[in-house]
This record gives structure tokens, C-alpha cells and sequence, in this order.
């Protein structure tokens, strides 16, 4: 009993049904208010966000927390990372491998949900007026032609890894690194201490984000899109316990080991539908698990930018979805030109405020068949699908790291083996220290 009360899984479980509870039967305290309008900035290059309710505050201050650790950690990893290999020839060739990567995966994504919704046709007999509608005027002012410099300015994630890169790069020619080096690997025990304490405050976190989502939405939102949903969650499931499953083989890892470790991460993307406030977590536990930090350090943080293979899903499946609405038949040229567009736009939707919901009104602009208008049905629902997206981007950009470390000689095999079977004892003491390995 004892062992499970210091678990920080079973707090953010029974946090997230909790908050489930309070959103359904006391909508009103789930939305009390707190403050008379939400506080937005930048703080350390990220975006911040503090909700004006009550649930959306407990969720907004975790995420916001999380998230200023998120460019220090990628910052030291990467540089550390490019130092400790020594070889510059070998950081081009695992970045240049990691894009390729994410390129083909992202894009057996997108197939993979053309393909679903074509089959299952998830829009057919939905009518229009079935579902209320919402204001889209901040999603289409925000969408227009994909723009890659734009793209890299709002991208905080892939400055910090172009910088740290740089950064490598000049320490690994300097003969005086030394000192410079153990003051960074110090200063990088100290901050993953700290993100130790503030994740103690996940099931918090867990619990305003789901108290919010079911609180403002209601359970009985779901109804109408139901089979949208339901195929939008299938379809995930499928490309992990799939397409993921079987790269994770090649590597002779199993996914359900990785799975069950990664597992605290899961439950607090799923609570707070938001991918980046596991992501420091996630870097720490693939080093932990034997992954060298040099491909943690680069394949984490471009992922982040360029591997999101939930997000990629969603998108080509709620494109289809609306033209399905509307009762559209895509010719084969248009359905080419859809999957062309979204193999450009699903690469900005990680840098855009809105997310997926902006580079969906980005795409439906492009494409100019579908009624942008459409954007309205899904505006219930999209909070709910994040929670799949956020999830399988998580798991997919993991998987990705495993991959990659082991084609290139750089994963730990046995230091796996001990990750995964203490698991449970790193969730209940959760050490200020990491086993790193490097080449």
C-alpha cells in the first residue's frame, strides 16, 4: 500500500478521473473564475499560459512550469551531446538520418489516415446543424500559405536546437572546453533536480486539463462525431500497434516494455493534452533506458518540429472527414494534392499558436474545395482528439530516438533491460541523477 501511494502514476490516474467527475456532475466549479481574464506572454522563449477557470489555471501553470525547462534541457543535452561524440561527421549523418526518418514515417502516417477515412467514411450522414458551431475567425485570420522562415521563428524548439548545435560545434574545436564542459553537466544535474520536484505536481496538472475539457465540452459533445471520433483513436491505434510496433522490432525492442515505461508520460500527455510537458521527462528516460545523449539530444528536439506523426493523422483524416460533411467526391488528383499540401503544412504545426487546428484552416485555404467554414464542427471535439494526437506524437518521437540510436551503434542494450525492470522503483523515488550514456 505504501509502495502505491508513492507511485506518481497512480496519482496522475486518480487525478485524471477525478477531474473527469468534477468536469461532468460540477461543471461550475470545474469553470469557477479565478482570474478576470487568461494571462498570456513568453518567458525564456516559450509560451506561457495561465487559463482564467479554475481547471484550465491547475493545467496552464503545470504546463507553463514544465515547458521552461524544456529549452535549458535541449540547450545542454545537444551540446553536451555533440562534445562527448567528438566525430562532427557522425552529428550530420544521425541528423540527416533523423530527418529522412521522420519524413518517411510522418508520411506512411498520412497515407495510413487517407486511407482510413476513405474506407470507414467517418463525414457521411453527419448534417451541419447537428452540431453547434463556434467561432473560427482566430483560426482562418492565423491560417495562409505555409511559410518555412515563419515556420523557424515560431518554432522556439528548433532555434534552441540550432543554437546548441552551433554551440557543439565551436566547444568540440575548443582546446579549453573542460572547465566549461563540467560546469555544463553540474548545471544539467541541477536542473533535471528541479524538474524532478515540479513533476511531482503532474496529477494537479492531469487534473485541471481534464476538469477543463469535460467541464466546457460535456461528454454529450462527443455524440454527434462520434464515429469520427472513433475512427480518429482506431486509427492511432493502429499506427502504433502497427507501423511503430514493427520499428520497434527491427530493434529489437518491445513496444509494450517501452510502453509500460514511458507510462507516467502517457497518463500526464493524456491529462493535459500536451505532448511538450512530457517531453523533458521523455529525454531523461531514453538516456536512462541506454539511448546515447548526442541522438537524444538531436532526434527529441526535431521531432518535436518535424515527427508528428498524431498530428499528421488528424489532419489528413479530418480533411477527408469535412469533404465527406459536405458531400465533396475527391477526385485522385485532389486527394494527390491534399496528401502533397500536407506533407508541407503537418510540419508547421508544432511552431503555430492553435496547433493543428491552424494549419487544418492552413490546408482547407490551399486546397480551396473544402468550406473552411467546416473548421466549426470539429471545434467541440478538437480537444478531445488532441489527447490522441498529443499521445501518439509522444510515443512516436520515442520510438524514433530507440531507432535511431540503435542503427547507429548508440543504444545500451543491457542498461534497457535494468530501465525497464526497475521502473516501478524510478516512479516511487524518482532520483535526481541520470545513468547517462554517451559514444
Amino acid at each position: 500500500m505504501k509502495k502505491l501511494l508513492t507511485n506518481l502514476t497512480f496519482w496522475v490516474l486518480t487525478a485524471i478521473t477525478a477531474g473527469i467527475l468534477l468536469g461532468h456532475f460540477r461543471p461550475d466549479i470545474a469553470l469557477l473564475p479565478v482570474l478576470d481574464a487568461p494571462i498570456k506572454g513568453r518567458f525564456m522563449g516559450q509560451e506561457l499560459s495561465l487559463g482564467a477557470t479554475l481547471s484550465e489555471f491547475l493545467s496552464g501553470l503545470f504546463i507553463s512550469t514544465v515547458k521552461l525547462f524544456i529549452s535549458p534541457i535541449i540547450f545542454l543535452t545537444i551540446t553536451l551531446g555533440i562534445v562527448s561524440m567528438g566525430d562532427l561527421k557522425k552529428v550530420g549523418k544521425v541528423g540527416a538520418k533523423a530527418l529522412l526518418y521522420f519524413e518517411v514515417v510522418t508520411t506512411v502516417a498520412l497515407l495510413i489516415g487517407v486511407l482510413v477515412a476513405n474506407i470507414i467514411r467517418p463525414g457521411d450522414g453527419v448534417m451541419t446543424s447537428a452540431v453547434a458551431g463556434g467561432d473560427i475567425s482566430k483560426y482562418t485570420k492565423s491560417a495562409g500559405a505555409f511559410s518555412w522562415w515563419q515556420f523557424f521563428l515560431d518554432n522556439v524548439t528548433l532555434q534552441v536546437l540550432v543554437l546548441a548545435i552551433l554551440t557543439g560545434v565551436v566547444l568540440s574545436r575548443y582546446s579549453g572546453r573542460d572547465a566549461i564542459v563540467a560546469a555544463m553537466n553540474r548545471l544539467s544535474k541541477y536542473i533535471f533536480r528541479a524538474l524532478h520536484m515540479v513533476m511531482k505536481l503532474a496529477p494537479i496538472g492531469a487534473f485541471g486539463g481534464m476538469a477543463y475539457t469535460i467541464g466546457k465540452y460535456g461528454l454529450a459533445t462527443l455524440l454527434p462525431l462520434g464515429k469520427l471520433m472513433l475512427t480518429v483513436y482506431t486509427t492511432m491505434a493502429l499506427f502504433i500497434f502497427g507501423v511503430l510496433w514493427f520499428i520497434l522490432r527491427t530493434a529489437r525492442v518491445n513496444l509494450l516494455d517501452y510502453l509500460r515505461y514511458v507510462r507516467q508520460e502517457l497518463l500526464i500527455v493524456l491529462g493535459t493534452s500536451s505532448s511538450e510537458a512530457a517531453l523533458p521527462s521523455l529525454m531523461e528516460k531514453l538516456e536512462r533506458m541506454g539511448c546515447a545523449k548526442s541522438v537524444v539530444g538531436l532526434v527529441v528536439p526535431a521531432g518535436y518540429s518535424f515527427n508528428l506523426d498524431g498530428t499528421t493523422i488528424y489532419l489528413s483524416m479530418a480533411t477527408i472527414f469535412l469533404a465527406q460533411v459536405f458531400g465533396i467526391e475527391l477526385t485522385l488528383n485532389q486527394m494527390l494534392t491534399i496528401i502533397g499540401i500536407l506533407m508541407v503544412t503537418s510540419k508547421g504545426a508544432a511552431g503555430v499558436t492553435g496547433s493543428g487546428f491552424v494549419v487544418l484552416a492552413s490546408t482547407l485555404t490551399a486546397i480551396q474545395v473544402i468550406p473552411v467554414e467546416g473548421l466549426a464542427l470539429l471545434l467541440g471535439v478538437d480537444r478531445f482528439m488532441s489527447e490522441a494526437r498529443s499521445i501518439t506524437n509522444f510515443i512516436g518521437n520515442g520510438v524514433a530516438t530507440i531507432w535511431l540510436a540503435n542503427h547507429e551503434r548508440a543504444f545500451d542494450r543491457t542498461q534497457m533491460h535494468h530501465a525497464f525492470s526497475e521502473v516501478d522503483s524510478l516512479e516511487s523515488t524518482q532520483p535526481g541523477t541520470v545513468r547517462q550514456k554517451t559514444d
